[in-house]
């Protein structure tokens, strides 16, 4: 069965983005070898999923762009969660690609998950949207959690560790420290 992994930049004080949704503070303290980190953890994916709202997002802007993530971004295939019905051909019309052959989950989360750790394959890898990451975490999906902590504080946003509702051991398994201050934090289930 293939691992659940988490990859999340959040604050020091444990927010994921502001309360408008933002996250362009994650660039602030972003430097080359912690971006070598963030698209290496990238390409150890065979799926990436995440939810309606990030998935709409980011399908807007990822065809388009260059850089060192595009490529993992644009070629590893991708599972979107929805509640509300959604066609990923939507998003990119006239052009195919990972986004707009996205595969719909929108039935039972847990089901949905267990489904896709049965596949063969690479790891799962969730990346956003803070709801769809605190659902994962309060279900007890997730086998390694991958947090970009960045040299900043919040002091308000949206979290996603809120919904924990049960004490939960983890093994710290990893920890880099990078020259802009990003402190790279590896746990296993």
């Amino acid at each position: 069965m293939r691992k659940l992994m988490m990859k999340m930049s959040v604050s020091l004080d444990g927010f994921v983005c502001d309360l408008n949704g933002a996250s362009n503070w994650i660039f602030k303290s972003s430097d080359e070898t912690s971006r070598a980190w963030a698209v290496e953890k990238s390409w150890e994916a065979g799926l990436i999923i995440m939810g309606r709202k990030s998935f709409e997002m980011m399908a807007a802007y990822w065809p388009e762009a260059s850089g060192p993530f595009a490529a993992p971004m644009n070629e590893i295939p991708k599972a979107v969660f929805t509640q509300k019905g959604f066609d990923p051909r939507n998003v990119s019309a006239g052009i195919e690609n990972s986004w707009t052959q996205a595969q719909v989950c929108d039935g039972d989360l847990v089901e949905e998950i267990m489904k896709l750790k049965s596949q063969p394959g690479k790891p799962i890898t969730a990346i956003g949207g803070a709801g769809f990451m605190r659902n994962l975490i309060a279900a007890g999906l997730v086998d390694e959690y991958h947090l970009a902590i960045h040299p900043l504080l919040l002091g308000t946003g949206f979290p996603i560790f809120n919904g924990v509702t049960a004490e939960t051991d983890l093994k710290l398994v990893e920890a880099k420290a990078f020259p802009g201050g990003i402190v790279a934090h590896t746990y296993q289930k």
